[in-house]
């Protein structure tokens, strides 16, 4: 069993835009983010691909890595994820070649399904519905072959990105990145921080189907989860508030941009059954509370490895949780 001190911890930022906030204060606090928990001793620093969101800034996945890697020095630095069905491969594997020629030894690929979007958008990036559906094996195949060794005779080589070898990880919310992910021997990220349900269910299918690779000898199963630290828990969960408005109005169809926290929510029953459901993983209290509540979170899951996502309305906040929880590591 994974105890506390002995689980690896790393970061994820949606690149979440205030209320009355900026794109460029955003991505400004992302380099502050990642250079922060980088002297905090965390492992890796990942953003995700959204599009047509109103309250995330990370849809240029790639540059923004780019630019939060250029910004820092140890920690690696990667994608959770990119939707892979949204570009050809060969684009990825060139975007993510010229990373790691610039940061060698610290580049990430993690890799989704998903849209990102709704499909209006997918219309507005050309991407046919049923992309990544029925042939995400065979994209994910052609991604590995031009960051791999070129073969003789291969007519077309990602310059940069042959060679490369960077690290690959599939992101999933059910059993279908997390079987394929056995079944190539790749690490295993499971989405823990919007959809829980499945949650043990995928990871049981990883472990136990899991096949030795080139890459991975033994399964490595990450799980990313919702943690907001303060210094009490009625703090902590004043705070939280941010994030259930968050989730509350992507339901409803309106703006996700971070909002401050409210004493009381404004939710009928089933909307905040929703949202506690999505929620569900979520770690939220002081540093007592939230030990108590990730021992017991790694005492059912066994994880390796903690994606952690704090949504925090003021960065100072967001700041603040992330040094207490690796405070916790000592």
């Amino acid at each position: 069993m994974t105890t506390l001190s002995e689980v690896t911890l790393s970061v994820l930022d949606l690149a979440p835009i205030r209320k009355d906030g900026s794109i460029r204060e955003t991505l400004d606090n992302t380099v502050t983010l990642a250079q922060t928990v980088e002297a905090l001793g965390y492992h890796r620093f990942w953003m995700a691909e959204h599009h047509n969101i109103s309250g995330i800034a990370s849809a240029a996945t790639s540059v923004l890595i780019g630019h939060v890697a250029g910004q820092t020095s140890t920690m690696r630095i990667g994608s959770g994820g990119i939707m892979l069905p949204n570009h050809p491969p060969l684009v990825i594997a060139e975007q993510f070649g010229t990373l790691a020629t610039l940061y060698p030894d610290r580049i990430d690929l993690g890799l989704g399904r998903a849209p990102g979007s709704d499909g209006a958008t997918m219309q507005a990036m050309r991407r046919h519905p049923r992309a990544g559906v029925d042939d995400f094996p065979e994209q994910l195949a052609e991604l590995q072959r031009y960051l791999g060794d070129a073969s003789p005779g291969q007519r077309v080589q990602a310059v940069p990105g042959q060679g490369t070898h960077v690290p690959i990880w599939l992101l999933g919310s059910s059993g279908y990145s997390a079987q394929l992910a056995a079944r190539l021997g790749l690490p295993f990220a499971f989405a823990g921080q919007f959809a829980p349900g499945y949650m043990h269910e995928a990871l049981r299918l990883y472990r136990e189907q899991f096949q030795p690779s080139e890459t991975l000898k033994a399964p490595w199963a990450m799980l990313g989860i919702p943690v907001l630290l303060a210094d009490t828990d009625e703090r902590a969960h004043w705070l939280a508030t941010t994030q259930q408005q968050k989730f509350l109005n992507l339901m409803r169809g309106q703006s996700t941009h971070l909002l401050p926290p409210v004493d009381n929510m404004d939710w009928m029953p089933h909307e905040r059954m929703a949202v506690q459901q999505n929620l569900g993983a979520t770690i939220v209290g002081s540093p007592d509370t939230a030990r108590q509540q990730l021992d017991r979170l790694l005492e059912e899951t066994g994880v390796n490895e903690l994606m952690i996502n704090t949504d925090a309305y003021s960065l100072e906040d967001r700041l603040t949780s992330y040094r207490l929880l690796a405070e916790l590591q000592q």
